[in-house]
């Protein structure tokens, strides 16, 4: 189960009052409720995560669980109840079958559900036939989960970013050439395990924003460079717009319009890997606008070369 911080969900510390997240939760209600965003899904998505984050930390008893057990908040009771049973004793009744004690109540293994049997064992923690001695069984915490947004100029430099996760703040470095999607996974920065039990992990999913200039595909770029019509009929040079700056390109006389240019490794970063992409761009002639008299039958001369030479 994807482990959801519905303190980060309401923008709200674990320490927050009840007043706090109460205040928070009808912000966000209000921001993200469909009437308000007709046909958003994104909204929809928001509006009812933050309905599901309130109906826990808005109850005194729910936020107790989920403090104290996290994405397995739901589980509390019976979680509480194989504990007991794990540490008050074990007997055999009639029949051999496997009975435990818990505040001298008689309590039957098969009430405990698949979910505490995948965690304690099948013999809740090594109670069992044959008077088996009394072991705990560690366990992982939980994994957490994290979203993190960055321009593409942004993902094409090795930087460090500060992020805060449940309330705790890391400084963790971004290698250039990130993807948008991708998803990273930082080792035992999630919650803490159980029982001496290793702590869970942090998975970090990136989202790069579009670029006004540039469209990405893997690690090519491509653009439109807009060039006046003169230098694309006689030829020249150009300066063209690239992730890091501006290069300059030599064109051939008659280059056609809407030719493609490229420009080998002047594309993305490779993720973790030497080089980058290539960048295509798209010449777009840019035709004169204002022209004078004498201009304008220049280019009524070119259009019709029969009457020029009459």
């Amino acid at each position: 189960m994807e482990f959801i911080d519905y303190y980060q969900v309401l923008g709200v510390s674990k320490s927050a009052s009840a007043d706090e997240i109460k205040k928070s939760y009808r912000k966000l209600a209000r921001k993200h409720h469909p009437d308000v965003n007709p046909n958003d899904e994104n909204a929809e998505r928001q509006f009812k995560m933050v309905n599901e984050a309130y109906e826990v930390l808005g109850d005194p008893e729910k936020r107790a669980k989920y403090d104290k057990y996290g994405k397995d908040w739901k589980h509390a009771e019976e979680f509480e109840k194989a504990r007991q049973a794990q540490g008050q004793g074990y007997s055999q009744g009639p029949g051999g079958q496997s009975y435990y004690y818990s505040g001298g109540e008689q309590v039957d293994p098969e009430e405990f559900s698949d979910f505490f049997r995948s965690m304690f064992g099948g013999d809740f923690g090594g109670f069992g036939g044959g008077g088996r001695s009394r072991r705990t069984r560690s366990m992982k915490g939980e994994d957490y989960h994290a979203e993190l947004t960055l321009n593409m100029r942004e993902a094409a430099e090795t930087h460090k970013r500060t992020i805060q996760v449940n309330g705790k703040k890391l400084r963790i470095t971004i290698a250039a050439g990130i993807a948008d999607g991708q998803t990273i996974r930082l080792k035992g920065q999630g919650g803490p395990g159980y029982e001496g039990g290793a702590a869970g992990d942090l998975y970090i999913q990136f989202h790069i924003e579009p670029d006004p200039v540039f469209e990405r595909d893997g690690d090519n770029l491509s653009s439109t460079q807009q060039v006046d019509m003169y230098t694309m009929v006689l030829g020249g040079e150009v300066e063209v717009q690239t992730l890091t700056g501006k290069v300059k390109v030599k064109l051939k006389p008659e280059t056609p319009n809407g030719k493609k240019v490229r420009l080998k490794g002047k594309g993305f970063p490779k993720y973790k890997q030497e080089g980058n992409g290539d960048l295509f761009i798209t010449l777009e002639a840019l035709l004169p606008t204002n022209l004078s008299d004498s201009q304008r039958s220049l280019f009524e001369q070119l259009s019709n070369p029969k009457s020029s030479h009459s």
